[in-house]
């Protein structure tokens, strides 16, 4: 298993936002925080200077049912435009990519939630 490691500015505002997003906290110090739902995991170290607009960390997420995961953190009422710090778009497709949408984090960490069953082929 590979996990994504991702900063985080403030522990207690990156748990909050995920736990919106249907995540748990697995195990959390001063130095190190683990999320999940399910059988996703991501890991998070501190980064309190990260500038989330010049941020440049991510992470790719590979489900079997895009529609739902995409409903479940619409649930989370995120902004929806190009420039929003945290944001959520909708469902698009990139040439010669499978279906996909795009999360982006409080700190600014950019997620891509694709479709794992196109992805098969």
């Amino acid at each position: 298993m590979v996990t994504a490691n991702l900063p985080s500015r403030d522990f207690g505002a990156t748990e909050a936002f995920y736990a919106r997003l249907g995540f748990e906290t697995r195990f959390r110090n001063e130095g190190w925080m683990i999320l999940g739902f399910g059988d996703t995991q991501v890991e998070f170290f501190p980064h309190p200077g990260l500038d989330p607009r010049e941020s440049w960390f991510s992470a790719c997420l590979r489900c079997d049912d895009l529609e739902a995961l995409h409903a479940r953190f619409s649930q989370a009422g995120l902004p929806v435009d190009a420039t929003s710090v945290p944001r959520l778009t909708g469902i698009f497709r990139l040439e010669h990519a499978p279906r996909m949408f795009a999360l982006v984090d409080e700190d600014g960490s950019l997620w891509r939630v694709m479709d794992e069953t196109e992805a098969r082929g």
